[in-house]
């Protein structure tokens, strides 16, 4: 049954199931159709289906020629059933993973998609989680439901994880030349999947088990979220001192080993860094154990929203204007730059707080045309001298590369930049550092 499956694979002829079609889920798709394979993705959003099958884009990083392509040439659709399960040989999940409002794992996307895989589930198949989780989720919650059909996992099927490493806007590491962790529950599960992965991804790592793949995607977001809050906290007490934190952080980080660069910034957002190490911190008090540095260094990056709103009060005040007074422009509402994705963005964060502090509000995003928030609608203004001008204070939240930051400056009275977009000489009469 192995070798049938690996050889199916080996000749193009596995046809391959991609639930979720978002950020993870649509460039996987089209990769494994570009290649030649038949890709159904299974997607729940009615609107995303029609997208799909009419050859529209939705996703910066999958290129329009490239769905075209699969489309047109009829390697990928979508739909948005599990009926199709039937007919498939592997099924790829790619669905969220939020959390709760009280910072505890919410599986419930994983849960149902995988109840409804066990309703068409059938033996010679491969089921990968790519969706990030804490460590046990495959085999602790997929199993069970899968296996209550009455199917055994490396008898009947195979099952293994296989960690999303996307990073949305990077041009440089795409799905393709990303390497990609696989950890399978059981020996054969991990040949399967290993095969599987290889017909596309360019460098395969495999591990032991599924719970050690689970474990290296929190982790290496946790890595990154704790050495944010370790440069934020920086941030706070050079603010403190009146030394300026980006020049120690230039300085710092002309040493040659030893060090890597990190940078402060109004928060972090994303579907990684903010969730991804409370998966582990909430999975690590079922072995009893306090993962402190965790628990601290999202603590500290949840402050900074928070500290861009006092020093903006800050900055206002110094040229005698009140707050509740004021007119002020974010420049940016995506939580990172050149993309349109605002999942947890730290610059919505600064919204909220900025209007309970009773400023009048509004906002420039190349990528986000338009914002709904309290209530209100609200709309990316254009960016001209005398929209400009009108502001007390402009707060610059994402740096995204289409924006003339000169231009900004040259026609602002005030510029408070919290992304470094002023590298080395700026204009200290009119630009304030984070």
């Amino acid at each position: 049954m192995k070798k049938h499956l690996i050889e199916k694979f080996k000749n193009k002829k596995a046809k391959i199931g991609v639930v979720g079609l978002g950020y993870v889920g649509l460039p996987f798709a089209v990769e494994k159709a570009k290649v030649g394979f038949t890709v159904i993705g299974i997607e729940l959003n009615a609107e995303k289906v029609d997208m799909i099958n009419n050859d529209k884009n939705y996703i910066s990083d999958v290129k329009d020629e490239d769905l075209s392509a699969v489309v047109n040439g009829g390697f990928l659709r979508a739909e948005n059933s599990f009926e199709i399960v039937n007919e498939l040989d592997v099924i790829v999940i790619a669905v969220p993973t939020p959390l709760t409002k009280n910072l505890t794992p919410d599986i419930s996307y994983i849960d149902s998609v995988t109840t409804e895989i066990s309703k068409y589930l059938h033996k010679d198949m491969l089921i990968c989680l790519e969706s990030t989780t804490y460590p046990g989720t495959t085999e602790e919650i997929m199993q069970p439901i899968l296996e209550s059909t009455g199917l055994k996992v490396g008898k009947d099927f195979y099952l293994a994880h296989s960690p999303e490493r996307v990073d949305p806007g990077n041009a440089r590491y795409t799905t393709k030349n990303t390497n990609k962790v696989v950890g399978g529950v059981g020996t054969d599960s991990l040949e399967v999947a290993m095969e599987f992965y290889s017909q596309t991804i360019d460098t395969v790592v495999p591990v032991s088990s599924s719970r050690v793949a689970e474990l290296v995607k929190v982790y290496e977001n946790t890595y990154r979220s704790v050495n944010i809050a370790l440069v934020n906290e920086l941030t706070l007490l050079c603010d403190r001192m009146d030394l300026n934190v980006w020049e120690v952080l230039d300085a710092a980080f002309t040493k040659p080993f030893g060090i890597s660069p990190f940078y402060p910034g109004p928060g972090v957002g994303g579907h990684c860094i903010p969730l991804d190490p409370h998966y582990l911190e909430w999975k690590a008090r079922e072995y009893n154990f306090n993962t402190r540095f965790i628990a601290l260094s999202g603590e500290l990056n949840r402050q900074m929203p928070e500290f861009v709103v006092c020093k903006a009060r800050r900055i206002l005040g110094k040229k005698g204007i009140a707050m509740v007074n004021s007119k002020i422009l974010l420049l940016g509402l995506a939580y990172k730059k050149d993309i349109a994705d605002d999942r947890e963005s730290p610059a919505i964060e600064v919204f909220k707080d900025l209007l309970i502090e009773g400023a009048e509000l509004l906002y420039h995003d190349p990528y986000i045309n338009s914002y709904s928030l309290q209530g209100q609608d609200y709309e990316s203004i254009e960016l001209n001298e005398k929209s400009l001008n009108e502001f007390d204070l402009v707060i610059i939240t994402t740096d995204h590369s289409n924006v003339d930051y000169d231009f900004v400056v040259e026609h602002s009275r005030l510029v408070f930049d919290t992304r470094y977009i002023f590298k080395g000489q700026y204009n200290k009469d009119k630009v304030i550092l984070l």
